[in-house]
């Protein structure tokens, strides 16, 4: 039976604690600027000294500045920080600047075994992922029925018939709480629906459509006719497809736009910063996330993503995870600072299908 790990409060009766200062806040000169030597925020639980009490930051994400408001610390984006608002400066991390970085909050239990010196301690091609697989599946069992499950799918996933069967089955089974991609995921998946080809290839035999590329145009041409995704996806009585099951199932689907989108579809958000809010309001109730095949979409969502949540009323770690077959692709998030990413080097078709059939899906 799966069981969260237990989460090790502070003691904050500890000397060290009592005699920490409390933080240290300066005006922001003026909307969206910060005052100098502003304090950061990481992907961990941290704690504030205001007045006599520590205070767990609201609202956590990485890189942002701290706002005190009516006595509690916010992680606010820079460019939301009001003119006046008190912003939490000091950058030491010993608690002479009234702040605590909770690192080893979720820190299990090695009975004193661990090395300095040891092989195969990162991630590649090479290793063994079996495990992995087992805690992911128990992950996503749990979270169903107590947390929130978000999944950020790149076009490679709609290029196969069985992957596209297998997201569709996982979204329709309640293992989907919200969906990020951009257009192309989401036009490759209706192009499929209406062709049976991505990017004018046929999904399962892989043979080339004469004009094939011109399929994935016609599909947005034609859901831009329709109006909108969900209009277009009732008139087609589209049944196998990614988006149609968002669609049956109001699985809410962020489809964040880039520079080099054709179209592009209907529901799309062009600006970046829409985007971003968009998606930060399903990160901000995440306990899973699952990164599949998209570099640039897993990096933004990873940057937004804390390593934990308060869930059912208690604070738990928010479990992520990247799926590539590029091993640079799963390392480049772990480098831009989501240091509690879990990484699986495999093709993404593959472990869609596997995940769908340990889950039972299809």
């Amino acid at each position: 039976m799966f069981k969260l790990p237990e989460y090790t409060v502070p003691d904050f009766s500890k000397a060290i604690f009592e005699a920490a200062p409390v933080v240290n806040t300066v005006p922001a000169p003026g909307d969206g600027l910060l005052p100098d030597n502003f304090y950061a925020t990481t992907i961990y639980p941290e704690y504030f000294k205001i007045g006599s009490s520590w205070e767990l930051i609201n609202a956590p994400r990485m890189d942002c500045a701290v706002v005190v408001r009516d006595g509690k610390p916010y992680a606010v984006e820079a460019r939301r920080v009001g003119k006046d608002e008190a912003v939490v400066v000091g950058r030491e991390e010993d608690l002479s600047n009234g702040v605590f970085i909770h690192y080893d909050a979720f820190k299990e239990n090695n009975n004193g075994r661990v090395q300095s010196f040891a092989f195969r301690t990162g991630k590649s091609r090479e290793s063994s992922y079996s495990r992995d697989y087992d805690q992911l599946y128990d992950i996503l069992r749990h979270d169903r029925e107590h947390g929130s499950i978000v999944w950020v799918l790149g076009p490679a996933v709609a290029f196969d018939f069985d992957a596209r069967r297998s997201m569709s089955g996982l979204i329709e089974h309640g293992y989907v709480d919200a969906l990020f991609a951009g257009n192309a995921l989401a036009t490759h998946d209706l192009e499929a629906g209406l062709f049976h080809t991505g990017l004018g290839q046929d999904i399962y035999t892989k043979e080339l459509y004469y004009n094939g590329h011109y399929h994935h145009l016609e599909t947005i041409n034609r859901v831009r006719c329709a109006g909108s995704i969900e209009t277009f996806v009732t008139q087609n009585n589209l049944s196998d497809s990614i988006v149609a099951s968002c669609v049956r199932k109001n699985v809410p689907l962020v489809l964040a736009g880039s520079i080099r989108d054709d179209g592009p579809l209907p529901g799309v958000i062009g600006n970046v910063y829409e985007a971003q809010d968009a998606m930060r309001r399903h990160i901000m109730k995440a306990t899973t996330v699952i990164a599949l095949a998209t570099q640039l979409h897993t990096i933004a969502t990873g940057n937004m993503t804390p390593s934990w949540q308060i869930c059912e009323g208690k604070l738990r770690p928010v479990y992520f995870y990247t799926i590539d077959i590029s091993e640079f692709a799963v390392g480049k998030l772990h480098d831009r600072g989501s240091l509690s990413v879990n990484s699986i080097v495999t093709n993404v078709q593959d472990f869609l299908i596997n995940a769908a059939r340990s889950l039972e899906v299809i």
